[in-house]
């Protein structure tokens, strides 16, 4: 068993050059207003960099690493068929940046609750949605280099049952201060080569049409409403690949607002983007957002 998961989109998805790196996702942090922070938790994109870098950006600025000792990165399978989630069998994961250590630990923890997989060395590697935050995770984290930890997290397709299984494992680890949350999404993928092609020509165009049928599902999020989002995506059928994870936060968001715990919390979208502008049906986009979860 390998002890290191490599960058393996390194070099195609974004530089494998860790300094040009590290001046890029600086550049982009340095355009993200901090209204929304210390986040608890991000959405974020993760797409390659080319695309969805800018709006990454958005979502990592709202992070205050002053506080934080562990990441939980929840990544949908895109790969693997799943019915839950798995975890890493690795210690590091490597960046061009530097590596980051896996806490063995909450690992141990998390497998005692028999809830988790383990996840095959080839499929780590394989999936870019958890690897596309760890460049980002790095770099915002640079001041706390070997103080803090990361906790991978492979999301499958998951029963609505196990939505709530999994939400409420990880509300515990929310509640507390010293964890920080990335939710790794994308959200629409238009087009025939994703076989998903809604189009409601009230909106206008159809990259109009697109960025309306996103923001429904944003404001259900922004709103904290697990039965609501899944409710859209059951109307609607958009094809957010991170919907599994996206719905796992609602329901630990969920479980604690249930518990009474004194908490307030508010989420908010701070970008939209899409990686084109869709005005024919031959045309084909995949749109990111950048949100944080507050929590006083």
């Amino acid at each position: 068993m390998s002890k290191t998961r490599r960058a393996t989109h390194a070099g195609s998805w974004y530089t494998n050059d860790g300094r040009e790196l590290s001046n890029q996702l600086e550049e982009w942090l340095s355009k993200a207003t901090p209204s929304y922070s210390p986040a608890r938790a991000i959405i974020a994109p993760h797409a390659g960099y080319y695309y969805c870098g800018a709006c990454g950006g958005h979502a990592y600025g709202q992070i205050d690493p002053t506080n934080v000792k562990r990441v939980f990165v929840l990544g949908p399978s895109h790969h693997v068929r799943l019915s839950g989630c798995a975890l890493t069998e690795t210690s590091t994961y490597q960046t061009p940046l530097y590596d980051l250590i896996i806490d063995q630990k909450i690992n141990e923890e998390l497998n005692a609750t028999n809830a988790f997989e383990k996840m095959k060395i080839g499929t780590d590697e394989d999936e870019h949605s958890i690897e596309m935050q760890l460049p980002y995770i790095a770099k915002v984290m640079e001041r706390k280099r070997g103080q803090f930890t990361v906790v991978p997290v492979l999301v499958g397709s998951l029963s609505s049952d196990k939505e709530k299984l999994y939400g409420s494992i990880f509300s515990q680890y929310l509640a507390d201060p010293t964890n920080l949350f990335v939710i790794s999404s994308d959200f629409c993928h238009w087009g025939q080569r994703f076989r998903y092609t809604f189009y409601d020509k009230s909106c206008g165009e159809i990259w109009q049409s697109i960025e309306a049928l996103d923001k429904m599902g944003m404001n259900a999020i922004e709103q904290m409403d697990p039965v609501k989002f899944s409710q859209y995506l059951k109307d609607y059928e958009n094809t957010i690949c991170g919907r599994y994870p996206i719905v796992v936060l609602l329901n630990a968001i969920d479980v604690l607002r249930r518990n009474g715990n004194g908490h307030r919390m508010s989420f908010k979208f701070t970008n939209y983007a899409q990686s084109s502008r869709c005005k024919k049906t031959s045309d084909s986009s995949v749109s990111y957002a950048a949100g944080a979860l507050l929590m006083q």
